[in-house]
C-alpha cells in the first residue's frame, strides 16, 4: 500500500460524527474535478477515496451513487461518480451554498474545529503525499486556480508555508520539507502516518550518520595505509643504498619495526619500541626517515 493510501485510510476511520461527514464532503466536493448545476463529478484514482466520497454522499444526502471505471492516459484505474440528477445537484448546491459562478470556499459552514476534517477531505480529492523514504513532498492538484490560495490560507493559520505552481496546465499547491508535511499530516487527522513518517525521517538521519562516519573512517584509513607504504619505501630505499646500520639506533629500531608490520599505527610501534615512546614521537621519527630518503633521492649528501 503507497503512503498516500495510507494516509487517506487513516483520514477516514476518523470521520465518525455528523458534523465530520458534512465537512469533509464539503473538501470533497468544492475540490472535485467538476462541480457544475448541470452535473458533479467525482474523480480518483484512489479506491479508499471513492470509497469515501460514495459513503459520505450516502450519509449526508441519504443517495446511493453508481461508481463507474474508466482508465487514465497513464494507463490507472479511474473511480468515477457522475451526478447528473438535477434535483440531487439543486441539494447539493443548497446545502453548501454553491453557485455556479465560482467555486468558493463559505467559511460559515464549517467550524474552526472542523477545518482540519475539512482540508482532509480536500486530501482525498486531488492530495497526494510521497513516500517520505524518497522524498518529502506532498501537494494538492487544485481544480479551479482560485481554490488554491483558500488552500494556501488554511495551511498558512496552522503554520505551513504551501506554494504554487503550474503543471500541465493545472494549479498544484505543494508543501516541502518533512516539519511542514508532519504538521499538515496531523492537521487532517493522519496522525499515525505522521508518526511513520518521523520514524522514517530518524532512520534516514541515523544511517546518513553511519554513512558520513564509515565514509571518513575509510578515508582515514586510506590514509594510514598511504603513509605506512611511504614509510615503508622509504626505508626500503636507505636499506637497498646506504644501509640501516647506518641509522641511529632510535631511527633503525622504527624503520625495522615497520618493514616488519606494515599494518601498525603510530600509537602501536611506538608502544613496541624497547623504550616505548608516543605517537607523535614515533611521526617524528619517520619525518627523520623521511628526509634521509629525500637527501638520497636527490643525490644530497647526508648530515652526521
Amino acid at each position: 500500500m503507497s503512503f498516500s493510501n495510507e494516509v487517506r485510510k487513516e483520514i477516514c476511520s476518523a470521520i465518525t460524527d455528523k458534523d465530520r461527514r458534512f465537512a469533509c464532503l464539503y473538501g470533497m466536493l468544492l475540490y472535485c474535478r467538476h462541480l457544475g448545476s448541470d452535473r458533479i463529478s467525482f474523480q480518483s484514482k484512489s479506491r479508499t477515496a471513492a470509497d469515501a466520497f460514495a459513503e459520505l454522499f450516502r450519509r449526508v444526502f441519504h443517495e446511493d451513487l453508481a461508481c463507474r471505471l474508466s482508465e487514465s492516459s497513464s494507463g490507472n484505474t479511474l473511480y468515477i461518480y457522475d451526478i447528473t440528477e438535477p434535483r440531487i445537484i439543486g441539494e447539493v448546491f443548497e446545502k453548501y451554498r454553491l453557485t455556479d459562478k465560482e467555486r468558493s470556499f463559505d467559511e460559515e459552514l464549517v467550524s474552526t474545529s472542523s477545518l482540519g476534517v475539512f482540508t482532509a477531505g480536500v486530501f482525498l480529492s486531488c492530495g497526494s503525499v510521497n513516500d517520505p523514504e524518497k522524498e518529502y513532498h506532498l501537494e494538492f492538484s487544485v481544480p479551479v486556480e482560485n481554490l488554491a490560495s483558500v488552500l494556501v490560507t488554511l495551511l498558512g493559520d496552522i503554520g505551513v508555508t504551501a506554494r504554487t505552481t503550474q503543471r500541465r496546465g493545472q494549479t498544484v499547491v505543494y508543501i516541502k520539507g518533512s516539519e511542514s508535511i508532519e504538521d499538515t499530516l496531523t492537521f487532517i487527522g493522519a496522525q499515525q502516518c505522521t508518526l511513520e513518517l518521523m520514524n522514517v525521517k530518524i532512520y534516514k538521519d541515523v544511517r546518513n550518520k553511519a554513512n558520513r562516519i564509515a565514509n571518513c573512517d575509510s578515508a582515514n584509513i586510506d590514509k594510514v595505509v598511504a603513509a605506512a607504504m611511504k614509510q615503508q619505501e622509504d626505508i626500503q630505499l636507505i636499506a637497498s643504498t646506504i644501509g640501516l646500520d647506518t641509522l641511529s639506533e632510535e631511527l633503525r629500531e622504527v624503520a625495522e619495526l615497520r618493514l616488519e608490520n606494515s599494518g601498525m599505527s603510530l600509537s602501536e610501534i611506538g608502544s613496541s619500541l624497547s623504550e616505548p615512546i608516543s605517537r607523535s614521537g614515533v611521526n617524528h621519527r619517520f619525518k627523520k626517515l623521511a628526509k634521509i630518503a629525500d637527501e638520497i633521492r636527490n643525490g644530497g649528501r647526508l648530515e652526521k
